[in-house]
């Protein structure tokens, strides 16, 4: 239904904006249902260690290096300290981390409203600030969908596409700052969609929105730097618009509507800059090179497929995880995958195409589609041209992620209309009901109101493309039904991630506490290289997970099972291992046999001949992210 001014809605304005808010709570209830279930029901993993540890001001620093440690100590910088305040949140992130601090300063103070647990901070309090996040990017991707579209439907269909999105359930289900950065990538293309709308009108963009529109963008910088590939990607719109009116007239980038815009690329271009040197600091740094790995140039498709796994996951993903069920199940879903984009693409393809064809939403379907191309341009640009592989991880898609859901629902709009371009034109359900009902009244009373240009032109389409016949109510079109089942698809995918059933880059020391568990009856002690806070965090995620087996299982607590750790620190000057092993042999002579060796992610020789540890061919493999080998020591 259209709302327009004609009199003959004004009675169903009101019930049909209820009908609309209720419909859209039922997306808020389902999208925060996915989000908060089984939230905790996995261990924090390396990066999540990350941003509990800074965010409450501590340091992985205090963690002693080359010795053996207990999971006390490994433990100890997830432990509350009253006298930690932002200003240490903002110190030990510039001097250990390579992220801005805004998301962490905000962690910072919402893990002060809840209680610790066992003395260690609550890893459901951690990850609910960014499920808090999530959760309201279904609202806003619904607001910007109607400021772009101006239509309920599109509005509707793309709140139902991000509450059940698995890659939206997945970000909000773990303690980082992305579901933060996709809010503000929200708020930035509505101020960007709001500039070009006021750049065709010839109407200077309100000064309101060009200062919210340089406030979002400087915090989004601060946040997560690849925000950068939002400024770049909304770049591109806006030098597609001024290219498309200097080949008009050149002097049309000098008139009053483009000057605030410019005003807002000085602001955003000084709110950039400032990061400038922290960007200069980390470059290289030993957090960052995993990015770096492979060769993309020379192994180029790789990254293409990888890129084209994420995109699609962002609304469609069945069970994957090879790890946790049977390779079978895997193949299956890869299948039914496979086959329901065949089918459903040619139909989002046709709805999307309605739209660019449509008068109405032309203008927000080519700033969403630009958008959306010049950031898959610029990850590629990153990826091949500078050999940072962007593809590596799913969560740099944050960039593109909203624009992608409100094009999908764009097009599931589309889908669901699934009427002619000429036929939306004359007849339309929605737009020509207010032509309709003019007739017969003015005849009545004898009352000619002149007609406008648009209801001129209408009739005239009319006459040249009659009515098609409607089809029964009570039948759903072809169409209709291919809707209903990508929103179904869609739930599957978020059940998916909420089961942890898919989405593999995560370590999960879940899966191999309990192998260590099961295998070693004497003591132990897990060594691992070291070289960053990274390996730190891993080491972290098993102590976690074997205090959390002795709180809950007896029989860990009668073999007193309590590993000891050794981080094996890399010498900063001669860039070897050499010292720590030589300390880690040292401090095994001492220990009493019999002992248990695990190497965990251990990526140096040892020579464990002379301590007689003799490896367990049983147990020397992977799984959930961690390399392990075990050593007997007799």
């Amino acid at each position: 239904m259209s709302y327009s001014s004609s009199p003959y809605k004004s009675k169903t304005l009101i019930p049909c904006r209820s009908a609309h808010l209720l419909l859209l709570l039922v997306w808020l209830f389902l999208g925060t249902s996915l989000r908060l279930s089984n939230l905790a029901s996995l261990p924090p993993w390396t990066d999540e260690f990350a941003t509990m540890v800074f965010s409450l001001g501590n340091s992985f620093r205090t963690v002693p290096l080359n010795q053996l440690i207990d999971s006390d100590i490994l433990l100890q910088p997830l432990q509350p300290l009253p006298e930690a305040g932002i200003s240490a949140v903002v110190h030990h992130l510039f001097t250990e981390s390579t992220h801005p601090p805004v998301y962490f300063a905000l962690a910072h103070l919402w893990m002060k409203l809840f209680p610790s647990e066992t003395g260690l901070v609550s890893i459901s309090a951690a990850r609910s600030l960014s499920t808090l996040f999530g959760i309201v990017s279904i609202p806003a991707v619904f607001g910007l969908s109607y400021l772009a579209f101006g239509s309920l439907l599109v509005s509707q269909l793309a709140a139902a596409m991000m509450a059940v999105s698995p890659f939206g359930v997945f970000l909000a289900q773990e303690a980082r700052h992305y579901t933060l950065a996709v809010l503000l990538v929200i708020a930035s293309l509505c101020c960007l969609v709001t500039a070009v709308k006021n750049i065709h009108l010839q109407k200077t963009l309100p000064i309101s929105v060009a200062l919210i529109w340089v406030a979002v963008n400087c915090l989004g910088i601060a946040t997560h730097y690849f925000f950068v590939l939002t400024l770049g990607a909304q770049g591109s719109v806006l030098l597609g618009q001024a290219w498309r009116q200097t080949s008009q007239d050149i002097k049309a980038l000098l008139q009053p509507h483009w000057q605030r815009i410019y005003t807002v690329v000085v602001g955003t271009s000084i709110g950039c800059l400032v990061w400038l040197p922290a960007l200069q600091a980390i470059h290289g740094s030993a957090p960052t090179k995993w990015i770096y790995d492979g060769n993309p140039r020379i192994d180029w498709l790789a990254p293409i497929g990888r890129f084209l796994l994420w995109a699609i996951s962002s609304w469609l993903m069945l069970p994957s995880a090879v790890t946790t069920i049977p390779l079978a199940v895997v193949i299956i879903s890869g299948i039914v995958t496979l086959l329901f984009l065949f089918w459903t693409l040619p139909s989002l393809s046709s709805g999307l195409k309605y739209q660019q064809q449509h008068p109405d939403t032309r203008l927000a379907t080519q700033i969403l589609v630009e958008y959306l191309l010049g950031a898959i341009a610029l990850f590629f640009v990153f990826t091949y041209g500078l050999g940072m592989d962007l593809t590596l991880a799913p969560r740099f898609q944050f960039v593109y992620f909203p624009a992608l859901i409100v094009l999908l629902g764009a097009a599931l709009a589309g889908c669901w209309q699934a009427i002619p371009i000429a036929r939306e034109e004359g007849n339309s359900g929605d737009r020509n009901s207010d032509l309709k009902p003019t007739a017969k009244p003015y005849k009545q009373s004898g009352f000619k109101p002149k007609i406008s240009l648009r209801v001129r032109k209408y009739r005239s389409i009319l006459q040249l493309h009659p009515p098609l016949s409607p089809s029964p109510p009570l039948h759903l079109q072809p169409k209709k039904i291919i809707v209903i089942f990508i929103l179904l698809m869609g739930l599957a995918g978020g059940l998916t991630i909420n089961f942890n059933l898919g989405y593999l880059q995560n370590h999960r020391p879940d899966l191999l506490a309990p192998i260590i568990q099961k295998a070693s009856i004497a003591p132990t002690v897990i060594a691992t290289t070291h070289d960053h806070h990274g390996q730190t965090g891993r080491m972290m995620g098993l102590a976690w997970e074997f205090k959390r087996l002795s709180a809950s299982n007896e029989e860990v607590k009668e073999r007193k099972i309590a590993p000891q750790f050794f981080l094996a620190h890399r010498d900063p000057e001669t860039r070897n291992h050499n010292h720590a092993l030589k300390v880690l042999q040292a401090q095994l002579n001492k220990l009493p046999r019999p002992l248990d060796l695990w190497l965990v992610d251990f990526r140096t020789k040892v020579d464990l001949k002379s301590q007689q540890c003799v490896a367990d061919s049983k147990y020397r493999s992977s799984v959930g992210g961690y390399k392990y080998k075990l050593y007997r020591c007799s």
